[in-house]
């Protein structure tokens, strides 16, 4: 495997007048410097006003830089280092954020000239008042442009870790866990953008957006799933008014599974940790004589919830609460419980999640996660169902919650998702090539595990349990 070189001469003669640092690269820096400190997290730094305020092409730039630098920041300071005088040194913040905004540039993206990406990254050291530093930057980055690229291997957990710029302790354990193979397609992806994929609410929609220019390709698993191959979807008027909205498609598979679970007409749905809303909205399309009381625990994300899902605010209740503490027992047919988890299983959409995780979350996650299901248990009347899922690839937050929740709980059994399956493809809601390969991922145990990538979705565990007593 080899690094993607650079198509333009990286050709870089010092300059005596100090840059001008456009305004999509002083946006990336201030999103990369928040979440070096652990002020927010990036999705919502990329979706806040600073970033809003750029033009549409200095918003793609700032998104791309911000992504892409924490995607590599692991091999990113892996290279940097090496060119240091002092390798062990340690750097403020706002000097290792430069070098590796410039050091992503000239690595990944062909289309900037290396000189650009140097002295942008030289004069945002300066502005944050490190100007003695400024000169490292630039000598540090002018090094690493006129290096030749270095092919690396691949093969054992620490070498992929090195080469796809994750953990060396989460590769370790997807390697053994998966095998090398299913390891490297996880990592590989981890690397990628994700596709925008869209939720249509009808057909109409469809036709409404290729009529205002947006190309579309249909979704690998669902029908009512499309991905964008170009044009900007927020300018529609489908997307300003719901009909059209970003969703996974893994996503929305959760959602449609949920819906179909029961094998009758659900009335009365709990959807445990509901927010941002989007499978709450499927379950409410799905179930048109349901009533849904939607929790969540966070009140800024329940008023994100409720204005997401104001469409059915007569069929859906938005309940400011904690799930694993809910009095209601024995009255839903149906619980969805999406549980907060690790989230490993979106690394390419979510990538500074590599950098702040830690082996011991897992067991933390999972206790929690365990509180969840048997609540969700308890609220539902005997013959009732419950979905358990999570954007995690770990053991401990998946089959070992399950297994855990049900040796506790002597009146719940496993329910296979052969039938939901079925189910979907039977109202041509499945795509029938996507419903065949989906039975195969199927395990023992009868819970769906679904490989980020696999169908250019994010990965997820799906498991269905039903009360009996």
């Amino acid at each position: 495997m080899t690094v993607p070189r650079q198509k333009s001469a990286a050709k870089v003669a010092p300059k005596n007048r100090p840059a001008a640092i456009s305004v999509a690269r002083r946006a990336a820096f201030d999103v990369l410097l928040g979440v070096e400190r652990g002020h927010s997290h990036s999705d919502d730094l990329l979706r806040g006003k600073a970033i809003n305020a750029l033009s549409a092409p200095d918003r793609n730039l700032a998104t791309a830089l911000v992504l892409g630098v924490l995607r590599w920041q692991i091999r990113l300071d892996h290279q940097l280092q090496s060119l240091l005088k002092r390798p062990n040194a340690k750097l403020d913040g706002e000097i290792r954020i430069a070098l590796r905004l410039g050091a992503f540039q000239i690595l990944h993206m062909d289309r900037i000239p290396a000189r650009a990406a140097i002295d942008e990254s030289v004069e945002l050291a300066k502005q944050a008042g490190h100007r003695f530093a400024s000169s490292m930057v630039n000598a540090v980055l002018r090094k690493l442009a006129g290096a030749p690229r270095v092919s690396l291997p691949a093969e054992t957990a620490a070498q992929l870790a090195l080469f796809t710029a994750h953990p060396a302790w989460m590769v370790e354990r997807w390697v053994r866990f998966y095998g090398i193979d299913a390891a490297r397609a996880i990592c590989q992806h981890g690397q990628v953008q994700p596709v925008s994929t869209l939720r249509l609410s009808s057909d109409e929609a469809d036709a409404e957006l290729t009529q205002a220019g947006v190309n579309l390709a249909s979704g690998q698993l669902l029908t009512a799933a499309r991905t964008v191959v170009s044009g900007d979807v927020t300018d529609t008027a489908g997307f300003r008014e719901g009909r059209v909205r970003f969703q996974d498609e893994g996503s929305q598979l959760v959602a449609e599974i949920a819906a179909a679970a029961c094998t009758n007409d659900a009335k009365s749905i709990l959807d445990a940790c509901a927010a941002p809303g989007g499978k709450t909205l499927i379950l409410a399309e799905r179930n048109p004589n349901a009533r849904i009381l939607a929790c969540e625990a966070s009140p800024p994300r329940l008023e994100q919830l409720r204005r997401r899902v104001a469409p059915f605010a007569d069929r859906i209740e938005c309940r400011l609460a904690d799930a694993a503490a809910l009095e209601e027992n024995g009255v839903f047919d149906l619980v969805l419980v999406d549980v907060p988890c690790s989230g490993t299983g979106t690394l390419g959409r979510n990538p500074e999640i590599r950098h702040r995780l830690r082996p011991e979350d897992f067991s933390r996650q999972a206790e929690r996660q365990r509180e969840l299901v048997a609540s969700a248990l308890r609220a539902v009347h005997p013959g009732g169902r419950v979905l358990y899922s999570t954007c995690s690839l770990e053991p401990e937050e998946n089959e070992e919650v399950i297994a855990a929740v049900l040796a506790a709980t002597p009146g719940a059994r496993a329910v296979s998702l052969s039938d939901s399956i079925d189910a979907l493809l039977h109202k041509s809601i499945l795509h029938s090539a996507a419903a065949e390969h989906l039975r195969m991922l199927i395990t023992q145990a009868g819970a769906l595990r679904l490989a980020p990538g696999m169908f250019s979705t994010d990965g997820f565990f799906v498991a269905l349990l039903e009360r009996i007593a």
